[in-house]
């Protein structure tokens, strides 16, 4: 018996000792989030002061005023009508309007700039037609060297001229 007093008392001090140690206490990290806000705010007031902002692209456009009249020679009037369908016609003067592709329309205004450099050049865009076109011919009319030109709208007149297109 006494091996089984010994073996009692044997567990009973081992259960005093583990019960006298404390459990580990975890260490607390702190990070210092300072710098990392400091960074942050470094790279963004960089960028703000570096990055250069897209300018509006602006068309300037001169007219003239309401109550003046300008007479253009038949001879040096070049008409561009695009209709609602997006279909590009050109002529020269009053003559029957043909139908033209862009490729066609660049290589026209370039043979035109080449003949006589005083053209007056009268654009006429349906509503309905999708608004680059207009942006475009004037563009290539800047490009070519042509800078007398005018916008109207197309009149009734103007579709039955494109009704009669070759």
């Amino acid at each position: 018996m006494s091996g089984g007093a010994v073996a009692d008392s044997g567990g009973a001090k081992r259960k005093n000792k583990f019960s006298k140690r404390k459990p580990k206490k975890r260490i607390n990290i702190g990070i210092d989030m300072t710098p990392l806000v400091d960074v942050a705010f470094l790279l963004l007031t960089f960028f703000m002061l570096t990055t250069v902002f897209r300018l509006p692209q602006t068309l300037e456009i001169n007219l003239p005023p309401k109550d003046v009249n300008i007479d253009v020679a038949e001879s040096s009037l070049i008409i561009i009508r695009v209709g609602d369908n997006n279909q590009m016609y050109r002529n020269i003067g009053y003559d029957i309007p043909a139908k033209v592709s862009w490729e066609e329309f660049v290589k026209f205004i370039k043979e035109r700039k080449n003949e006589n450099k005083k053209w007056n050049v009268l654009i006429k865009i349906d509503k309905k037609a999708k608004y680059h076109y207009m942006i475009d011919i004037i563009d290539e009319l800047r490009v070519v060297g042509l800078d007398r030109y005018a916008l109207a709208p197309i009149t009734e007149i103007d579709k039955k001229e494109m009704a009669r297109a070759t």
